[in-house]
């Protein structure tokens, strides 16, 4: 099957790629001709701007496109003036899942088809394939199952979850028609909403570890700093390197974020080459907002976005305002940052 990719970055590449692989004809483009050149000498065919792409397709085309949800839009409109009725435009990126509703309603009064496809596997995806959530009507989605079939991982060694025998789903293979437009970019939504929550709870938990020898350290007595009582409690110098290793070997927390973090730690223990700022893309935001319009509680998720805002220091005006109202009402002069280190 032929399809063309539009975003040529650490997903769009490799996904290409591994279409390639499996034997699909790719067709790319991307703003940087360098990225486009790189795929063309593995055996794509290159096009110089988005008509070029759509006049080396096969009707109907089918175009994926692997780019930042905030100019998808913009694409879709530079797109849409080169097709025809019958089409096919995948956005395989992370939008905003309401934005789909939209596109594929204004698209369908042109006679073009549209998919959603949330996509899972990051930088790995090429070797491990990608888990992929899809929202559409329901014979496009068959139509470019040779497509999904090739992206996705695969059974693998993976075991069969048991009570499974018989049913017949594709979830097994890694990629599953959730629903009608937007039921992809929804599911994966949500699950970027848990994966923030489980890299939360090992990055909190692993600090606990991190500061259990703080017995050990000199603590300072004065009435600004509450005293620790037991320091002989937290006498432990602990090897978190190992620990999350050892956690990998058939731990109830192993996961493969877990192996990711065992990863890093073992490559950097004292993670000097991260400055601690965590970005969020917007899967999380919308998570809560969908949690809110449900009635659902999620304060797992709701705190682990919150920290994610914290660590890009968002709050450090409201972090000065506690300390202002402090020194306001009881004369405390709170200490310098450096001087609480160590």
């Amino acid at each position: 099957m032929q399809i063309g990719m539009v975003g040529l970055g650490r997903m769009g590449a490799n996904m290409t790629r591994r279409l390639m692989r499996g034997g699909q004809q790719c067709v790319v483009f991307d703003r940087s001709p360098r990225a486009v050149e790189a795929l063309a000498a593995e055996g794509a065919t290159g096009a110089v701007d988005v008509a070029d792409l759509v006049d080396r397709l096969e009707t109907p085309r089918a175009l994926w496109l692997m780019i930042p949800a905030a100019v998808v839009d913009e694409t879709i409109a530079e797109l849409v003036p080169h097709l025809a009725a019958g089409d096919i435009l995948i956005d395989g990126g992370n939008s905003y899942y309401v934005d789909d509703i939209r596109r594929s309603q204004e698209l369908a009064a042109k006679g073009i088809h549209y998919v959603d496809v949330g996509t899972s596997g990051g930088v790995w995806g090429l070797e491990r394939g990608y888990c992929m959530m899809i929202g559409g009507e329901a014979e496009v989605v068959k139509h470019l199952d040779p497509v999904f079939q090739r992206l996705a991982p695969g059974a693998g060694d993976i075991a069969r979850t048991p009570g499974r025998e018989g049913l017949q789903s594709t979830a097994e293979q890694g990629y599953l028609h959730c629903g009608p437009n937007g039921a992809g970019h929804f599911v994966k939504m949500v699950h970027n909403g848990i994966e923030y929550g489980l890299m939360a709870a090992y990055a909190e938990g692993l600090g606990i570890l991190k500061q259990a020898n703080i017995g050990k350290q000199t603590q300072e007595a004065d009435a600004e700093t509450t005293p620790l009582r037991n320091p002989e409690h937290y006498q432990y110098d602990l090897n978190l390197r190992d620990i999350t290793e050892l956690w990998r070997r058939g731990s109830v927390v192993s996961s493969w974020l877990l192996d990711l973090a065992a990863t890093a730690l073992a490559g950097d223990p004292e993670l000097e080459s991260f400055a601690g700022r965590v970005s969020d893309s917007g899967e999380g935001r919308w998570t809560i907002k969908a949690a809110i319009d449900e009635a659902v509680p999620v304060p797992v998720l709701s705190a682990a976005l919150y920290a994610r805002f914290a660590s890009r220091g968002a709050g450090e005006y409201e972090n000065k305002l506690l300390s202002a109202m402090r020194y306001q009402f009881g004369g405390h002069l709170e200490k310098a940052a450096a001087q609480h280190a160590g």
